[in-house]
């Protein structure tokens, strides 16, 4: 398993922008599939977008196509989450996570979230 840290969330007006970062350390990141999900207050968790481990593909909730982009920088331990176009539905806590590279994989690490809040 590796470590998750997130970092990037806080306040923003509808329109705004936000970038969400993901440090991880433990074993070979590169050898994770990330994904970026979130949780607003009295709903369950969703997946926000997913990267494969080399980048090569990435997924989208239709909620956020065309206005979050998910990247990764594989000599920097890190993903990341541009959000642009904000939206108040977009509040919630996002949390990183990483599974083993392989469509069979699930997701078993976690970081501790970091809030969005999107006013309007």
């Amino acid at each position: 398993q590796v470590q998750l840290v997130e970092s990037g969330g806080g306040s923003v007006q509808a329109g705004g922008s936000l970038r969400l970062s993901c440090a991880a350390s433990g074993r070979a990141f590169s050898s994770y599939d990330m994904g970026w999900f979130r949780q607003a207050p009295g709903k369950e968790r969703e997946s926000v977008a997913t990267i494969t481990w080399s980048g090569g593909n990435t997924y989208y909730a239709d909620s956020v196509k065309g206005r979050f982009t998910i990247s990764r920088d594989n000599a920097k331990n890190t993903v990341y989450l541009q959000m642009n176009s904000l939206k108040p539905e977009d509040t919630a806590v996002y949390y990183c996570a990483a599974k083993p590279k392989g469509i069979f994989s699930r997701y078993n690490s976690w970081g501790q979230g970091t809030q969005v809040t999107v006013s309007s």
